[in-house]
């Protein structure tokens, strides 16, 4: 780990290295702007891997985004780096269209231990489930933040994320009934418990969900990133930009349809994304929404 090279990543200028709460809320926004979360090299016919140099070449150097194994990982080596106190998670997705939590863990996400205190830090869950700052570990207290109200809900030792969000604009008519776009004002995440995962225990679902074609992310390519006002999203050709609390209690969301001859250049100049391998954009029918 080259930290000085990873704060360049991230773009962050001032860097302090004191294990504080201020210093992981700086880290933790400065990724989410800096580094998409993406699952392209599935469509680019790359095989995405858990081996942390990997990781790191692929995120830092080469300025690429990565899922929540990749992000997530990489985060929680910087700040074991930084002196933080950190235990890896794995939690449960919630899938809207089964109304109910998937029954595997597939999404990584970090405890952080801050004066005694608890935090969840994650930085790669994307559009309008990502958190912009960690949250405090504390059973039913709503953390309110730019992209609406988050709370943490405990339940016999499983821990529900939440959202609590507000309605959506959108002015484009012919996306208007559009699946992608989720009217419902209360969102749940997903849900996990406090045992320590090591990486390896991510590995088959790894593998599951880049190569079987029950997995959304073989269904869909999916980048976005999250900005100062709200968050850019690119799912096969539909381009999202979403801008939150534009008005009182409302989101613009606008949504369009990118060219397949402009799909890697909206990626270059909305996402700083540059492929090596050429792209096959997917966007079949599956259960996602922004």
């Amino acid at each position: 780990m080259n930290l000085t090279e990873y704060f360049a990543r991230i773009g962050y200028k001032e860097p302090s290295h004191k294990a504080d709460l201020k210093t992981l809320t700086e880290l933790h926004e400065h990724h989410i702007r800096s580094i998409p979360f993406e699952n392209l090299s599935i469509h680019c016919g790359e095989k995405i891997t858990l081996d942390l140099e990997t990781i790191y070449n692929k995120i830092v150097r080469n300025k690429r985004g990565g899922w929540c194994c990749e992000n997530n990982q990489l985060f929680s080596w910087v700040l074991k780096e930084m002196g933080y106190d950190i235990t890896r998670l794995g939690s449960r997705v919630y899938d809207n269209l089964k109304d109910d939590y998937n029954p595997e863990e597939s999404h990584l996400i970090s405890k952080v231990i801050i004066d005694g205190k608890p935090y969840i830090a994650d930085v790669s869950f994307g559009v309008s489930g990502q958190i912009w700052q960690p949250l405090e570990l504390i059973s039913g207290k709503d953390q309110p933040q730019l992209p609406g109200v988050f709370c943490l809900v405990e339940d016999k030792g499983v821990w529900v994320l939440q959202k609590t969000r507000r309605k959506p604009h959108v002015p484009n008519k012919s996306f208007a009934g559009s699946s992608l776009v989720n009217k419902s004002l209360s969102k749940k995440i997903y849900c996990f418990t406090m045992a320590p995962r090591n990486i390896d225990h991510f590995e088959q679902k790894c593998t599951f969900l880049q190569t079987s074609p029950e997995s959304l992310f073989t269904n869909k390519s999916i980048c976005s990133l999250q900005t100062t006002t709200g968050f850019r999203a690119l799912i096969g050709w539909t381009y999202c930009e979403v801008t939150y609390n534009y008005r009182e209690d409302i989101d613009l969301v606008d949504v369009s349809t990118v060219p397949d001859e402009e799909v890697e250049k909206v990626l270059e100049e909305k996402f700083g994304v540059v492929l090596e391998n050429k792209l096959i954009p997917v966007n079949n029918k599956a259960c996602y929404n922004i």
